[in-house]
């Protein structure tokens, strides 16, 4: 019976949010829900199952669920959906609550900390009583974090009756899309999408030396395209890639920490990265689709970085390979060249056939392409049916011979529509992250809903044992997505309280003066302060939370003394930056929980699966250092395809030999001399300019009455740097540089507008005369008053081709000397055998 409740209430919560994602209500004019209530209604279900889903202590029962964890379910529900529930007396009388008001904050609050503590564990708990702590005793901190403090009332009303606290931001973004991402994974998962995924690694890196170790890398990879979670990707894929890894020669330390290191870079691949990803829109102010362009290749370099390190491991240890057919290198050949030409001719195919039709048919082309979708899908499907489905594999067998690609391919092509649908909505038609995720979420529904009907029709197998499955399949696919989101909904709702915190308190502005003090202004200090504290909370919060944390009291603090700095850092870059770390929070011993669940399958020691992870997870460690100084690899500033080449061409070898440096082997093994080398040479190719600064200045100043013609003259989705002047809320004279992004080519003023700044001429002088709430420009630190006193242009400086043909030189230069002593060595053992 308790069975069936939670699972009824799961699939609900998953009804609801579709619901609330999709058209539907405008369609019908029912059920219209404002962020408000619907951040409400997410709590009230999140908290709901924590009670019933979650045992209060170890030694609580798991055959029933007591009274006691009822009770709390209900009032918990109920305190969360308050909001919703009492909506319109709320909205009558805004700062005025009455004693229930108090008293189902208080409640509230106390069920979601317990709530906390069972989903997600102590330390995050811990996290949110500090600065609920801090509220109350703010008259007796130290000067540098000083306020007057806070009556309970005004706490409450703050943290629990408006969205500046529990339901805030971080809430809305759980609410609004993070779940419809996450269902999509879970159901994409449920249609057998990661097996067929994992079979496709298989047979194309299987016969690789270390190619297991490899599967798990591009397995992960494909995986991250869809899922945004460290820990799920290590267990869903680790069942498989690390069993497989150790019967090939690695250690289950090794296996382990590769599977790990893969899968934490999961949630930073595009185009569903992690639930902290979707919070950017918010943040930084930007679409997701600009989010995902920025983030593409510091992701895909990191992957290929891994793929290089395991390939330099089944080197050192001479790993064997998988068994595949003997097949004649052309055939082998034209095999290949068929399938890469054959998937481009079909993307074409796919992209100019939408657009054509969508460019005859007007608004009348939805209907039509869903026809065509769903036609695609039936035939792909009767394709499919054509050849047995992929059986799971088995960690425990033999290692056997390695299938075709293309036979694993053709098993499964109908997965690649909603991935389709997914793609187009968010980076073609510039959809919302929530609407994209509710079309690619309705399509996987669809597959899982007929694939299995479909399949035994086309089989002429049992039609009605193939209807029940898939009824199964979809019931069990809602409720799971649903659960697997409880601790997302709980975690970002905690996070609310720090956010909340800081918003009462005036917590931020404190924070950039102690930063400042402690890192005596000096940015790569403070980067490494930023970096060092991702880590330490990602030890005991999710990467989402932890994200929300930092992000909201550090990334502030990075633009803004970055600018005092003279440094103008894109504030993508600092929010990447953060985002990075706390990932890199999950394989950091020593509370890794990705290492911790890979070393549970390889039944190993997970802080040893920890540090061997951490050392693999180093070429994603340096990849936020270089992009806080070097935009380009964000693909900021970068504005034709051959620039576009050029970039990731060089940062794609620095990253390579940061790599082999790291592992100490790069043609053979490395002497200590040859990776500081490497290491040297990797700097220079991701900062030439540092040389070339050292030479001559990077940018020269010109006066602020050419500051509106270089706005006019800038392109298309150009930035500018400029420098400003003025009086901080402190009373403290500042002096900025900054960047921002201009939209379309216009009227410069107008430009400007655009990104919420309003500029007042006066003669040669300009002043800011206007920031608008919530704008870029509000974010990276600008305010009313300051004046603008410089605009910078590029400086005309050597080219960076010669320190770069320099560092190219140097590493020829050391591979020659490492091919000459491997040779020898080669020459050495042959003579002693």
């Amino acid at each position: 019976m308790v069975a069936r409740i939670l699972l009824w209430v799961a699939v609900a919560w998953s009804l609801f949010q579709l619901w609330y994602a999709s058209p539907l209500p405008f369609v019908f004019g029912f059920g219209i829900l404002n962020d408000t209530e619907a951040r409400a209604i997410h709590l009230g279900f999140a908290l709901f199952l924590t009670f019933l889903a979650y045992p209060a202590l170890r030694s609580s029962p798991r055959d029933r669920v007591p009274l006691l964890d009822w009770v709390l379910a209900v009032v918990g529900g109920f305190a969360g959906a308050y909001l919703f529930l009492f909506y319109v007396q709320l909205s009558g009388r805004p700062g005025q609550p009455t004693t229930l008001d108090l008293v189902t904050g208080t409640v509230g609050i106390l069920l979601l900390l317990e709530a906390t503590r069972r989903a997600l564990g102590l330390p995050m708990v811990v996290v949110a009583c500090v600065f609920i702590f801090y509220t109350f005793a703010g008259q007796y901190m130290p000067d540098v974090i000083q306020h007057r403090g806070a009556s309970l009332n005004k706490f409450l009303n703050h943290q629990w009756l408006t969205t500046e606290g529990v339901f805030g931001i971080a809430l809305g973004v759980s609410t609004s899309f993070v779940f419809l991402f996450v269902l999509f994974g879970t159901l994409l998962e449920k249609a057998g999408a990661g097996n067929w995924m994992m079979q496709i690694s298989i047979a194309l890196l299987g016969h690789l030396r270390g190619g297991p170790a490899k599967v798990a890398v591009v397995s992960s990879a494909l995986n991250g395209v869809v899922s945004g979670s460290s820990v799920s990707n290590v267990v869903s894929g680790g069942i498989f890639t690390i069993p497989l890894m150790k019967r090939t020669g690695l250690s289950g330390v090794k296996a382990g920490a590769i599977e790990a290191a893969a899968s934490i870079n999961g949630q930073i691949m595009p185009p569903v990265m992690g639930a902290a990803a979707f919070l950017m829109v918010e943040y930084v102010g930007i679409p997701y689709s600009e989010i995902v362009k920025h983030a593409l290749l510091p992701a895909v370099f990191s992957y290929i970085a891994l793929l290089y390190m395991v390939h330099l491991e089944a080197i050192k240890m001479d790993l064997k390979t998988i068994p595949q057919r003997p097949t004649p290198a052309r055939e082998r050949m034209l095999r290949m060249g068929l399938g890469l030409s054959g998937s481009i001719l079909a993307v074409c195919i796919v992209y100019y056939g939408i657009v054509a039709i969508q460019a005859v048919l007007g608004g009348t082309a939805p209907p039509v392409l869903a026809v065509a979708g769903v036609a695609l899908y039936v035939a792909s499907v009767w394709y499919s049916s054509r050849y047995p489905d992929l059986a799971l594999d088995d960690p425990n067998a033999p290692i056997l011979e390695l299938p075709r690609a293309w036979d694993v391919t053709r098993t499964g092509l109908d997965f690649l529509i909603p991935i389709a649908v997914l793609l187009w909505c968010l980076m073609v038609e510039q959809m919302s992250p929530g609407l994209s995720a509710f079309w690619a979420t309705v399509s996987i529904l669809g597959i899982v809903a007929t694939r299995k009907p479909l399949m035994a029709v086309f089989r002429k197998e049992n039609l009605a044992a193939s209807v029940r499955a898939a009824w199964d399949d979809l019931i069990d696919g809602l409720a799971l997505g649903a659960r697997n989101m409880i601790g997302i909904g709980i975690a970002t709702a905690t996070a609310g309280i720090v956010v909340g915190t800081i918003t009462l308190t005036g917590l931020g502005l404190m924070m950039t003066e102690l930063v400042e003090l402690i890192s005596g202004g000096n940015v790569i200090l403070m980067l490494i302060l930023i970096a060092a504290i991702s880590l330490v909370l990602g030890m005991g919060i999710p990467t989402t939370a932890n994200y929300i944390l930092v992000a909201t009291l550090m990334a502030p603090v990075v633009v803004d003394l970055g600018a005092q700095a003279g440094l103008p850092i894109p504030l993508i870059a600092v929010h990447l930056f953060v985002f990075y770390f706390g990932i890199m929070a999950d394989i950091t011993p020593p509370v890794g929980l990705a290492a911790f669940a890979a070393a549970a399958i390889s039944k190993e020691d997970p802080i040893a699966t920890g540090f061997q992870g951490a050392l693999y997870s180093l070429r994603t460690a340096i990849l936020p250092f270089v992009f806080i100084f070097n935009p380009a690899i964000l693909l900021i500033g970068v504005d034709t395809w051959p620039q576009t080449i050029w970039v990731a061409t060089v940062s794609l070898i620095a990253i390579l030999l940061f790599s082999a440096a790291t592992m100490n082997w790069f043609v053979t093994k490395s002497r200590l001399w040859e990776s500081a080398a490497l290491l040297l040479i990797c700097f220079t190719l991701f900062r030439p300019d540092w040389w070339l600064n050292q030479v001559s200045p990077p940018y020269e100043e010109l006066p602020a009455s050419e500051f509106l013609s270089a706005v006019g003259q800038a392109p298309a989705d150009g930035r500018i740097n400029f420098v400003v002047e003025g009086v901080d809320l402190m009373g403290e004279d500042v002096r900025k540089t900054v960047n921002v992004p201009l939209g379309e080519p216009g009227e410069p003023l107008e430009r400007l507008r655009g990104i919420g700044l309003t500029i007042t001429q006066a003669g040669d002088a300009l002043m800011i005369s206007n920031v608008d709430f919530g704008s870029y420009a509000k974010r990276i630190g600008l305010d009313v008053g300051y004046d603008v006193v410089a605009v910078l242009r590029k400086a005309d400086q050597p080219s960076s081709l010669i320190p770069i043909g320099l560092a190219l030189a140097a590493t020829a230069g050391v591979a020659a000397l490492q091919f000459a002593r491997a040779r020898k060595q080669a020459e050495e053992g042959g003579a002693t055998g």
